[in-house]
């Protein structure tokens, strides 16, 4: 009997904070491959949730621990963060770029060259650089952009990026890849144009269809409930604008913000909102991934309100937009390049709006939260898009496919 072909994921995040990776191993595994995802592991409250997330899966785990406690993992994580800290303060000062400014890079790369596989799959910005190097030393790798690395993040938080090495390992992976894939077509093509590669494969950021809907539940008879999640609760996010709107609504209505709370990002957000409106905004802790779907399903309307800077902001598909339409929420979702392509399938789920006209953005607001029957209309209509288009059950199928041919 022929044993399976080995696959080999590499990323350099938590699983709980990378579902895309989870969704990928899963999928395969239970195809026939011998997968095992290699992850690194720097704060044991996620890797705790991310043992939960492996429990009963098709699939083999390996990390670069240093979230043990033990004097060894203790000691690694220090010189680790240590050598990071310098790294990037000579990438800001000196404009000397290294991979360890992005973390552990040779100890990923040395795991990765040590590893028997017939495909490694590379996520997130280490695995990218670390590809390169794959593929030099004569190794099939695919890749996979869920973010355009090189691309991302606000200005301030770029300085210390090593921008020049990422647009190089970007480029050499893109080009040379056994297949590449993105999450949007807007982001396929603009990969494309800048580093004229093969066009990668479209896999969106959905997810399996969730068993109970918001869909399922009595339509809103009350004040209706947004929602929005992500890992961090802070600035360049969208919130602000948002609120500029939402504090001109005249329909009464709540609003929950889920997620980690940057320090001191509450008062500065609440500021914004005339006194007597704050105590309609409520904060969530952050929850894990598989009780997030049902969570969601509790509330009556999603914000995707992501902003068209940076680039890769402007031309993803993000987790939030398809995670409220498998939850059966309308959507409330900024005319970002992506998102544009998702609405244009569903014109139906939800109101695609400019974030940066307050005055028509607080109209169109007002109009969905005063009548229930449309809200209830979007919000089958949402789920319904979820069922026919934007789902991982859709996306399995060109994932297997590329596979198959890289290992043909």
């Amino acid at each position: 009997m022929t044993p399976p072909r080995t696959i080999l994921i590499l990323t350099a995040s938590h699983l709980c904070r990378n579902p895309r990776v989870l969704k990928e191993a899963t999928a395969l595994g239970a195809a026939g491959y011998d997968v095992t995802v290699m992850s690194v592991s720097v704060q044991e409250r996620f890797e705790r949730m991310d043992r939960e997330l492996m429990r009963g899966l098709p699939v083999k785990r390996i990390t670069l621990d240093y979230a043990a406690d033990s004097p060894r993992a203790r000691l690694a994580d220090f010189f680790q963060r240590g050598a990071t800290w310098v790294a990037r303060r000579v990438c800001s000062e000196l404009e000397i770029e290294t991979a360890q400014t992005l973390g552990p890079a040779s100890a990923l790369l040395n795991f990765a060259r040590g590893f028997p596989a017939d495909l490694t799959i590379v996520h997130t910005e280490i695995p990218i650089w670390a590809a390169q190097h794959l593929i030099q030393d004569g190794r099939r790798v695919a890749v996979d952009v869920e973010d355009w690395y090189s691309e991302d993040l606000l200005y301030a938080d770029r300085q210390s990026r090593p921008l020049k090495l990422l647009r190089y390992a970007e480029e050499f992976a893109l080009r040379h890849a056994a297949y590449s894939s993105a999450t949007a077509q807007s982001m396929a093509d603009a990969l494309t144009g800048a580093y004229h590669c093969p066009p990668p494969i479209v896999i969106r950021n959905s997810f399996p269809l969730q068993p109970r809907s918001r869909v399922d539940q009595p339509a809103c008879t009350g004040a209706p409930s947004f929602i929005w999640f992500s890992q961090t609760i802070g600035p360049g996010r969208g919130l602000e604008l948002f609120f500029a709107a939402w504090a001109r609504t005249t329909q009464p209505s709540k609003v929950y913000l889920l997620g980690d709370e940057r320090g001191g990002y509450r008062e500065k957000l609440l500021a914004r909102l005339p006194e007597a409106r704050r105590g309609d905004v409520h904060f969530i802790p952050l929850v894990t991934p598989e009780v997030l779907p049902f969570k969601l399903a509790e509330f009556d309307i999603g914000l995707a309100l992501e902003p068209r800077w940076p680039l890769n902001r402007n031309i993803t598909i993000t987790n939030k937009i398809l995670q409220y339409m498998n939850a059966g929420l309308a959507v409330i979702a900024t005319d970002t390049a992506g998102q544009q392509e998702v609405m244009a399938a569903a014109p139906d789920c939800g109101l695609l709006i400019t974030a940066h006209e307050t005055t028509e953005y607080a109209a169109r607001l007002d109009a969905l939260l005063g009548d229930h029957r449309r809200l209830r209309a979007t919000q089958l209509a949402s789920r319904a898009a979820a069922e026919r288009e934007f789902c991982w059950e859709r996306e399995t199928p060109r994932l297997l496919a590329a596979v198959a041919r890289a290992l043909a």
